[in-house]
């Protein structure tokens, strides 16, 4: 079991930056892929960004390419969103996620209980 906790959202001015955090505990950190997905109102869960084990590869969505760098720490068993040149459009509840990865939501099989980012314009 994995138990992942978020924080650092919050709400930011259009072309703003925040940096989301996620603590992990509990089974090895660095056996997994970590993610993070988002949630809009009224919308289904997206891949965001994520990164393999030993942080050397890490894949985007081309929505947050060049804006979005996701890196983590497995010292400290956390990874991290570093979110700059923020949209209104990247508002949503941000997860992050533990599990073999990908770009579905499936792929993942623990989940923090999110945090949320407001963009105003």
């Amino acid at each position: 079991q994995v138990q992942l906790v978020e924080s650092g959202g919050g709400l930011v001015q259009a072309g703003g930056s925040l940096r989301l955090s996620c603590a992990a505990s509990g089974r090895t950190f660095s056996n997994y892929v970590m993610g993070w997905l988002r949630q809009a109102p009224g919308k289904e869960r997206e891949f965001v960004a994520r990164i393999t084990w030993s942080g050397r590869t890490t894949y985007y969505a081309d929505s947050v390419k060049g804006r979005f760098t996701i890196s983590r720490d497995n010292a400290k068993n956390t990874v991290y969103l570093q979110m700059n040149s923020l949209k209104p459009e990247d508002t949503a509840v941000y997860y992050c996620a533990a599990g073999p990865g990908g770009a579905e939501p499936v792929r993942y099989n623990y989940w923090g209980q999110g945090t949320q980012v407001t963009v105003s314009s």
